[in-house]
């Protein structure tokens, strides 16, 4: 292979790469996953405690229990503390990382990845309504999993291609979940923390970590 012949490979390979670059969303930052997952074992550890008091025993047989206004509102005031901290620390890093690399944060393709990740996610959001009002609420922690992990696979091609298998990984939890219902809570903390620290580590040793 003559000089001409590598040059012309190489045109093309960097030719591929700013074309791969402008069709995926490659600013997300690893960071960004390990402060969720943090942020979602803290919350784990709050509802184990929160249920506790209310005298609710963690696991259970039966799938349909009732709850009391004052636990739910204990419950989502949790689960709405874990979102916000998660979106926000997810913000900064993913900006910061974006200015970094001389990129934009909100552009086509970050919507149409936010797109994307949006429609399972509110199709398993209004599921889980569902689920509560019949007071399925066993069912709740597998169907979060696994309607993310479908989010996430949704999402990935316009991202980082690595994201579809911590999808894979959640729906997997996600559906082994359902044959252990009372237990969701655990198989939960594990989905949305321990796999997310995980991925977050991975993510930023191979992508930012020499950057």
């Amino acid at each position: 292979m003559d000089q001409k012949e590598k040059d012309y490979l190489q045109d093309l390979t960097e030719i591929r790469s700013m074309m791969e670059k402008s069709s995926r969303f490659i600013s997300l930052s690893g960071l960004a996953g390990v402060f969720a997952g943090i942020f979602a074992l803290a919350g784990s550890i709050s509802a184990y405690y929160i249920l506790k008091n209310f005298y609710i025993a963690i696991w259970y047989e039966n799938d349909i229990i009732q709850l009391s206004k004052d636990l739910v509102l204990h419950l989502f005031l949790v689960a709405m503390g874990v979102l916000f901290l998660s979106l926000f620390f997810g913000y900064y890093f993913t900006t910061k990382k974006a200015k970094k690399l001389g990129h934009k944060t909100w552009n086509k393709t970050s919507q149409l990845m936010l797109i994307n990740l949006a429609i399972p996610l509110f199709a398993g959001g209004i599921f889980c309504v569902s689920l509560f009002l019949h007071g399925n609420l066993g069912l709740i922690a597998p169907t979060t999993l696994i309607f993310y992990g479908l989010a996430l696979v949704n999402g990935s091609k316009f991202t980082l291609n690595d994201i579809k298998y911590l999808g894979y990984c959640e729906m997997i939890v996600g559906l082994i979940a359902t044959f252990f219902i009372g237990w969701g809570l655990w198989f939960w903390a594990f989905g949305f923390g321990i796999l997310h620290i995980v991925y977050g580590i991975s993510m930023y040793y191979k992508y930012e970590h020499k950057q």
